[in-house]
């Protein structure tokens, strides 16, 4: 398996792409999407919209297996306690997986039969440490484990909630074992600029791991993440192609010297992605 870090510009020199992948809330082959071929990797996550969905490690390994693609898992500090998230991670790596990316979850509101029990057994940064340790050969309960795991592990960050906030989060995650980040989409290159002097002013160094920026194809009034500038919403709302803006955005952000992304396919009401639109992005990025 290639890690992530590997397939990232500061290794290649070549712009890198994860693409992200929802699973789908049926175990039918035929009813699985077809993933967008052009990415780097592909990451697959974890029960979006609070719903149940095909594992994401599970999944990760089936579309590597039939289609060669490399692929990644999120993986959630919410639902699992330490000894069901660290024995997840030994299946994982039994499938021939070890690109993976922590978060935390969305809360779970609800009520009655439906409300569903969070269980936060650790911070994603605990979690992150906990990982690292089993790469060293130790599990959570600092017994050792027959044989040490190979995580590559990535961890999330979301410039919208405070800049300077992230970047002290983000130091505390890279400090505890991560090795790549993703982020939330940004439409504004100068948003991570701020973020890599944040870094450096907390960590009193530059940030040397790989930050895959996300970028976002939007389509009108379907589920976006982040606030989106009024200029972008004016042209989407007038007919122009979220697959062009995007492009644009992409081109931006490589000029500016960012060369890692995280592509987030055209969500529809309802969950629906839009893969062809996201496989038609990359056939244009990857060509330039």
């Amino acid at each position: 398996m290639v890690k992530i870090t590997e397939r990232s510009y500061e290794t290649t020199g070549r712009p890198a792409f994860i693409c992200d992948f929802s699973p789908p809330r049926s175990p039918n082959p035929a009813q699985l999407p077809q993933p967008p071929l052009g990415a780097d990797i592909l990451l697959v996550a974890y029960n979006p919209g609070r719903a149940v969905r095909v594992n994401s490690a599970m999944l990760a390994a089936h579309i590597r297996q039939s289609t060669g693609m490399e692929t990644a898992f999120t993986l959630v500090t919410r639902d699992m306690n330490r000894l069901a998230l660290q024995s997840h991670l030994l299946g994982a790596e039994l499938l021939g997986l070890q690109n993976m990316v922590v978060a935390r979850g969305d809360s779970s509101p609800g009520s009655g039969s439906q409300r569903l029990r969070e269980v936060n057994d650790y911070r994603p940064t605990e979690f992150i440490a906990s990982i690292a340790a089993m790469n060293r050969g130790m599990d959570f309960r600092d017994a050792k484990l027959l044989s040490p795991t190979n995580f590559c592990i990535g961890t999330t960050a979301d410039l919208g909630r405070g800049i300077q906030c992230e970047a002290r989060l983000a130091y505390r995650k890279i400090t505890a074992g991560a090795h790549f980040l993703v982020t939330q989409p940004i439409f504004d290159p100068t948003a991570a600029t701020r973020f890599y002097e944040a870094y450096a002013d907390v960590a009193g160094e530059k940030l040397t791991a790989p930050v895959f920026f996300g970028l976002q194809i939007l389509v009108p009034d379907g589920v976006t993440f982040g606030a989106v500038p009024e200029t972008i919403r004016g042209e989407l709302a007038a007919g122009r192609s979220g697959v062009e803006i995007a492009l644009e955005l992409c081109s931006g952000f490589r000029e500016a010297g960012l060369h890692n992304f995280y592509l987030i396919p055209p969500i529809r009401r309802g969950g629906d992605r839009d893969y062809a639109a996201a496989q038609e992005l990359l056939a244009i990025a990857k060509s330039w």
